[in-house]
């Protein structure tokens, strides 16, 4: 199963890329963010992290392990999170007329009419979100830093 979700923003690919990888702003776009888990590292393939989210009123541990890093292109990483079927995720950015032209892609096995339905409905939501709190981030044509 295979979701996605696009968006274009007023920010050169660099500074979009620079600013979504970073983990020092996660906290501002990732949707029900609550911490992430000292040790944890983010830039080279291997590189592991682990994420505190808030989900269904208890905080939910995330593992992340980057697969691909590519500036200014793309980013895939795989992730495991108890209850839900693993996911594999790509963030892709192109440049489009000097802006970002940014996909959220995530895929998973569905493991049955739970994963199909449920799962699904989350991921979409979470990307949704994600593009909406990039939006106010990214707020016009000014990158927040």
């Amino acid at each position: 199963m295979r979701v996605e979700a696009e968006r274009r923003f007023p920010v050169t690919v660099r500074d979009g890329f620079d600013y979504i990888t970073d983990q020092a702003n996660w906290p501002d776009y990732w949707p029900n963010f609550v911490r992430i888990e000292p040790g944890s590292r983010w830039g080279e393939p291997g590189d592991v992290t682990r994420m505190v989210l808030h989900v269904l009123r208890r905080e939910v541990e995330m593992t992340m392990t980057l697969r691909r890093f590519e500036p200014d292109r793309l980013v895939e990483y795989a992730s495991t999170q108890a209850g839900v079927p693993d996911l594999h995720h790509e963030r892709q950015f192109m440049d489009a007329g000097g802006e970002l032209h940014y996909r959220a892609v995530v895929e998973f096995a569905p493991r049955g009419l739970y994963d199909r339905l449920i799962v699904r409905r989350a991921v979409k939501r979470a990307l949704t979100t994600t593009l909406a709190n990039l939006d106010r981030a990214f707020g016009g044509s000014k990158l927040k830093r």
